[in-house]
């Protein structure tokens, strides 16, 4: 699904979010900054968009970019992600202790398994080093019945326009409505090997960045 969306995918984030995702991929970078990581992982780094805005705050450290579509990939290295890995999220080929830093964005949710894949995340993590986690959610208050109606009425019918693959944005709905989100996503992320979890909703809490450091 997502090596057949890979060439028009950014198009399609930029347009069904009304361009919020740069400002939530811009945020994301100005906190990892902030802990200066000489070694970080972008998991399920699709088309690059996170790693490069890493890249941009972070030009002296090493960032690698993994996902599991080599399509995705393949955008990413041609917009000047500079160190690409094909990995499983679920299993990863790293060795334990490998980064002081892991970032996935709009991946996690997407995982088979996301208690084990936080282990993952943990186990390549140095000790104290940090995670974050951006990704969708359901606003609480008068935005969510009008958000949930352009999530599963309006945005398959864009992203078909957009795409042409309106069957690969179908399940978008249901799996932000599945994912858990503010207390539950905390509660997840700290018992998989992490402490400190704190959770920052954005733009009314369409999304929300989660940062927590490693046991």
């Amino acid at each position: 699904m997502f090596g057949r969306i890979a060439r028009r995918y950014d198009l399609a984030n930029h347009v069904l979010s009304g361009g919020a995702d740069f400002l939530w991929r811009r945020r994301a970078a100005k906190i990892v900054a902030a802990w200066g990581p000489r070694d970080l992982l972008d998991l399920a780094a699709g088309s690059g968009d996170l790693a490069l805005a890493l890249q941009l705050r972070l030009p002296k450290a090493t960032i690698t970019a993994a996902d599991f579509s080599p399509e995705m990939l393949a955008i990413a290295r041609g917009k000047g992600v500079a160190k690409t890995i094909l990995a499983d999220a679920l299993q990863l080929p790293f060795e334990s202790e490998s980064f002081d830093g892991v970032t996935v964005a709009f991946g996690l949710r997407n995982m088979a398994d996301w208690d084990r894949a936080l282990r993952e995340m943990s186990r390549v993590l140095r000790q104290d080093g940090y995670l974050l986690v951006l990704d969708f959610s359901i606003p609480t208050g008068a935005l969510r019945p009008a958000y949930r109606f352009y999530l599963h009425r309006c945005l398959p019918l864009l992203a078909s326009v957009v795409t042409g693959q309106k069957a690969a944005y179908d399940y978008l709905g249901g799996s932000i409505e599945k994912f858990p989100s503010g207390g539950e996503m905390v509660e997840l992320i700290e018992r998989n090997g992490f402490t400190m979890a704190r959770s920052e909703p954005m733009t009314g809490g369409i999304a929300t960045i989660y940062t927590a450091m490693k046991l």
